[in-house]
């Protein structure tokens, strides 16, 4: 359920994320999951958002994402998409569409029907969610608001999402918070290092054995600085 919940809070901050997959879907320590990553995410005004371009994970992309007509297609719809290839997921441990080739995995999202492994046995209410999240038409495919109320997800009625205009606020983010989501970090040289330790996977005395490759490292100067950007308030959205 919490699944669902994620792109409900988005959509009600008139946000398209674009890219809903499962190593998007965080853990906090408080216990609290949240979504994360809004690298190609959309704000729109009015009811929803008309997209054109391409982003995301191409083995969560929609088909209306990939076709070569040109045309705009909704980002609501997009995301439904996405959210129904991260719920086949979780239920198979794999994507419904498979290829080694990109060109050959646009090909099975565009033309490939939805195949169900026979080793795990789902319920037909699940099932019957699947297939229309992962309607091929964006204009026939299931809506957030008709999701909310499937059969599947409340339990035939007898638990129901929680309204929205009980759970959810619109979030607003202060210029004050948008000045300390950008922070420094004052030596070029200990940003190549970290990253020399992280692709050996070595984190013993970083000193050793490596004059030349600092002294090469300080050539770069000294007092540039590099620029961090942060996640801001709201860029992870938490469902209670």
């Amino acid at each position: 359920m919490l699944l669902f919940l994620f792109v409900f809070l988005v959509h009600y901050q008139k946000i398209i994320h674009r890219d809903i997959k499962p190593s998007n879907l965080l853990l906090g320590d408080d216990g609290h999951v949240k979504i994360a990553d809004f690298g190609v995410s959309n704000q729109f005004e009015g009811n929803d958002a008309q997209l054109s371009s391409t982003a995301g994970t191409p083995a969560f992309m929609a088909p209306e994402a990939i076709s070569d007509t040109g045309k705009s297609f909704s980002g609501k719809a997009l995301d439904v998409w996405a959210m129904g290839i991260t719920l086949y997921c979780f239920v198979y441990g794999k994507c419904p569409f498979i290829d080694e080739y990109i060109l050959g995995l646009h090909n099975r999202i565009k033309n490939k029907p939805v195949e169900f492994p026979e080793e795990a046995q789902i319920s037909e209410e699940l099932k019957e969610l699947i297939l229309r999240m992962l309607d091929k038409n964006p204009e026939t495919r299931i809506t957030v608001p008709e999701i909310k109320v499937h059969p599947w997800l409340t339990k035939d009625g007898e638990e129901p999402l929680p309204l929205e205009e009980e759970h959810c606020t619109v979030v607003e983010v202060t210029e004050e918070e948008v000045k300390n989501s950008v922070k420094t970090i004052p030596s070029l040289p200990a940003v190549i290092l970290v990253k020399a330790m992280l692709r050996k996977r070595s984190f013993g005395n970083p000193f050793e054995a490596q004059t030349r490759r600092e002294e090469r490292s300080m050539s770069a100067p000294g007092n540039l600085l590099m620029y961090v950007y942060t996640a801001l308030p709201g860029s992870a959205v938490r469902a209670e």
